[in-house]
């Protein structure tokens, strides 16, 4: 089965032929990320412009690239939720207007669903349930994948998301955005153990987070040594705050899986591409004896190739949509079109 995808949920208009789930036909990303450096992040009025000029095009290219048409393909897919509501609008009502023009049914995704899915591109051997860390710049989610489409989010960070963090960080530190991977590539020649951040804690629900804390805290650091005209080693501050961020997300996701009893483990969002990250969690699942996946790195990001594998099981599941799909902003993993 062959599908069309289009992803559009922030700064990355995106379209990939997906064939069973499984295989890329063909991936193309138009990338927004220079543009947004000059404001330091994501202008969404701007973003949803920039899919309008960029959607047909990606779009034409990603069917080139699979030296296919419309006629040979089985379904369209389009990513509706959660996201950017103007960038979203964007790519829900040119998959709509697509899906009216073809015929071809249309398979709505959540966005963080195809995250997940990015993983069953690269490990045709990794099949539910397993336990997933969902880490990006605005979600942070400890899901448990019963199956292809029934999942369950069992902790989730109360304010800021993990990647949230680290770009506003680097930000402050002065690195341009997205600031995560540069902060990462700094804290690669740093003392992890130069600067005592506070541990993120939250009462209640033992599995959620909370990173607007630890975040004032480095930012405030940062603002209190300039007034003083003092010198912080970025290097040094960088790889502390991302001990202190891995090991936080390492605890509860550790926690999560002993008790529900997963032995099974995996990575997902753009977090997900954090060298620290993906090498503390190899090491917890080697010690346990557990199995560990995480996505290549071009897959961590948003593309259109995540959200093509993700509707290969969603069609299955009977998931589509008609002329009336909407798209959303906010959305529950375990929630349907």
């Amino acid at each position: 089965m062959r599908i069309l995808a289009i992803e559009s949920s922030c700064d990355e208009t995106a379209a990939a032929v997906i064939e069973d789930g499984r295989k890329i036909v063909s991936s193309v990303v138009a990338t927004q990320v220079e543009e947004h450096k000059l404001y330091g992040g994501v202008v969404p009025e701007i973003a949803s412009r920039r899919h309008c000029e960029a959607i047909n095009g990606v779009v034409k290219e990603a069917l080139a690239q699979a030296e296919i048409g419309l006629s040979q393909l089985d379904a369209l897919a389009v990513t509706y939720a959660p996201g950017l509501i103007g960038a979203l609008l964007v790519g829900v009502n040119f998959a709509k207007g697509l899906s009216l023009a073809s015929g071809l049914p249309l398979i709505p995704v959540h966005h963080l669903r195809g995250h997940i899915a990015a993983n069953y591109l690269a490990h045709e051997q990794l099949k539910p349930p397993f336990l997933c860390l969902v880490v990006s710049g605005g979600h942070s989610h400890i899901v448990e994948v019963k199956d292809y489409t029934d999942m369950r989010v069992i902790g989730k960070t109360r304010d800021d998301a993990a990647g949230e963090a680290f770009d506003k960080a680097a930000r402050t530190m002065g690195m341009p955005y997205p600031g995560g991977i540069h902060l990462d590539k700094a804290a690669q020649s740093g003392n992890p153990d130069a600067f005592a951040l506070p541990t993120p804690k939250v009462s209640g629900n033992p599995y959620d987070y909370s990173f607007s804390g630890l975040k004032t805290a480095v930012i405030n650091l940062i603002h209190n040594a300039g007034q003083k005209g003092t010198e912080l080693s970025v290097n040094d501050l960088s790889a502390s705050f991302r001990r202190v961020v891995v090991e936080s997300l390492l605890k509860n996701f550790t926690a999560a899986a002993k008790e529900y009893g997963y032995d099974k483990l995996v990575l997902a969002g753009g977090v997900s591409a954090n060298s620290l990250l993906r090498q503390r969690t190899q090491e917890v699942c080697d010690r346990n004896g557990w199995q560990c996946y995480y996505p290549p790195l071009a897959l961590c990001g948003d593309n259109a190739a995540m959200i093509g594998a993700q509707a290969y099981y969603e069609y299955l599941a009977g998931h589509t949509a008609d002329a009336h799909l909407n798209a959303a902003a906010t959305m529950d993993i375990a929630t349907l079109a």
